[in-house]
């Protein structure tokens, strides 16, 4: 089911719980938890359970704000677990079935509560199909040097998105906006890093939202957008550029794609308010606007993604 929603800017649909980690991406598997412990000595066997111990660092880690991850071996585990729940999420997305009169797969959930005021006699009996166009997701990532604490993680959550999924196409921006799918798909992480690196020239600097949105509506959205698309954008909305060139692109974005979410990190602050010029000049033109400063808010995006 769909989390709670608060509208407190502009009825834009803002995430305001956040899911539990899918816990079979995690280091252990549910199957795998170990059940209560009786007897002496028990609680310090459970305690020094490897497994337990890996699980519960694992969902520390998703939960801690990407900002504050400085040492090297989180930062590689907290890489590791973005490429996981996107890969996740891409995997659920893709194989989600809804209901349907002739499906191929019966939905036994659905049957036996229809059967409730019949005696539970399934008299009418409901099924499950895979949808002949699943969604499409287009994500624009900021690299630029206020994104700094933010982007690496993102580049890695963007990769699992991408990554063998067909339906799905990658973008970094900061003054200029570069396509880096094919980059993205490569399974060397190092010739990966290396094509990025070659193609991004000026990553950390400064940013012009509007004019890379420009760039993406002239020269890639006529193949890239149909729909059933999904713009993600993934930046913290401090543009150099004019705040009404950034309003005229979304609004331009939004006549093709289904839908426009903006994943901002600084909306995670508790002190942060959203109104710097472009991020409102941009917020009318916005589906979903939902933070995104840890892995465990990147992930929470999954539900507004299903319902298409």
């Amino acid at each position: 089911t769909r989390p709670p929603v608060a509208r407190p800017h502009g009825g834009i649909e803002m995430a305001a719980v956040k899911p539990d980690i899918w816990a079979d991406h995690l280091d252990v598997a549910p199957n795998r938890r170990e059940t209560r412990a009786t007897g002496a000595g028990a609680g310090d066997d459970r305690e020094a359970d490897p497994t337990r111990l890996a699980a519960s660092n694992t969902q520390s880690l998703a939960k801690t704000d990407l900002r504050h991850i400085v040492d090297p071996d989180e930062i590689a585990a907290a890489e590791q677990l973005a490429y996981r729940l996107a890969s996740a999420m891409r995997y659920r997305l893709s194989r989600r079935a809804r209901a349907a009169n002739k499906g191929s797969r019966l939905d036994l959930r659905r049957t036996l509560r229809h059967a409730i005021p019949t005696g539970g006699e399934p008299i009418d009996l409901i099924h499950r199909k895979r949808p002949d166009h699943p969604v499409r997701i287009v994500a624009l990532l900021d690299v630029s040097g206020s994104m700094k604490q933010y982007s690496r993680f993102f580049l890695q959550f963007v990769k699992g998105l991408v990554c063998t999924w067909m339906q799905a196409d990658a973008y970094l921006f900061h003054t200029r906006l570069v396509r880096v799918t094919d980059a993205v798909r490569e399974h060397d992480s190092v010739k990966s890093m290396m094509r990025l690196s070659l193609m991004m020239e000026g990553f950390g600097g400064g940013t012009r939202i509007g004019e890379s949105l420009q760039t993406f509506n002239e020269f890639y959205a006529k193949q890239a957008i149909n729909s059933r698309t999904v713009a993600m954008i993934l930046s913290d909305g401090y543009d150099t550029g004019a705040p009404a060139l950034l309003a005229d692109q979304l609004q331009r974005l939004k006549r093709r794609a289904r839908r426009i979410v903006w994943l901002n990190p600084l909306l995670g602050w508790s002190s942060y308010e959203p109104v710097a010029r472009a991020m409102a000049a941009a917020q009318p033109h916005l589906d979903h606007f939902a933070a995104a400063h840890t892995l465990e808010s990147l992930a929470a995006i999954e539900p507004d993604l299903a319902r298409l």
